[in-house]
């Protein structure tokens, strides 16, 4: 079964500086019909003005990823962390039990789009931790690479839940599929452009909540579509 959640059912908060639209209850925009998906509990599309950002604010008993669509973005932590994140960079912060951070616009000229992903860790008060990893544009063409994983295979970052995430980028026409074992579930976004899943044609910022289904195909219906697909076990 798929339902879908259109991009413009999604809440907003607009501050001038920060154009956020939230699939999922976040700050002020409270849903109870859309409290999380899961363990996935945030799933944030962000636009940050030249030069904004979040000043430094804490964290804990989060997991949060971080996907740069475009643009750049600059994090600083309390564990001592300096880093860039540029589109095909990975970002996992595990708050666990505090950290603080900050993330700004790392460009005087240009925007930057990202998403902003949390996942509810499976236990709470861990050590807090940081990893970032490139996923080149090679390895998502045309099909699903994973880019996190509780147990950080096939070089994808390490999250502390049993949740795969999975990035593609398809051409119009260009199809991958993927199964999903019994006993779990999905969540597909797109991230830019267009695509199809199954029979569904969906928009930039759609997100799909996949329950009781075998597997899924996902088919690009223009020529620059970006997904997301979250395997979760239910």
């Amino acid at each position: 079964m798929l339902k879908i959640r259109r991009a413009d059912e999604r809440g907003r908060t607009d501050f001038g500086w920060l154009d956020s639209r939230h699939s999922f209850s976040f700050g002020h925009y409270y849903d109870p019909a859309h409290m999380g998906f899961g363990p996935l509990r945030v799933i944030n599309d962000d636009r940050v003005t030249p030069g904004a950002g979040f000043p430094t604010h804490p964290h804990g008993n989060m997991e949060i990823v971080s996907y740069v669509l475009d643009g750049a973005l600059a994090h600083k932590d309390s564990l001592g962390t300096g880093s860039v994140i540029r589109p095909g960079d990975v970002q996992r912060m595990s708050a666990g039990s505090g950290i603080r951070h900050s993330e700004f616009n790392a460009s005087a000229s240009e925007p930057v789009h990202f998403l902003q992903i949390w996942i509810v860790p499976e236990t709470e008060g861990l050590a807090p931790s940081y990893e970032q990893r490139r996923f080149p544009e090679e390895e998502k063409r045309g099909k699903l690479r994973l880019v996190a994983s509780r147990d950080g295979r096939d070089g994808s970052v390490t999250i502390h839940r049993d949740v795969d995430l999975y990035a593609t980028l398809l051409g119009d026409g260009e199809s991958t599929r993927h199964a999903f074992r019994p006993g779990r579930a999905g969540w597909l976004q797109v991230a830019r452009g267009t695509a199809r899943v199954n029979d569904v044609q969906l928009y930039p910022g759609d997100g799909v909540a996949i329950e009781a289904t075998d597997d899924v195909a996902i088919t690009g219906t223009s020529a620059d579509a970006e997904v997301l697909l979250f395997d979760i076990a239910a």
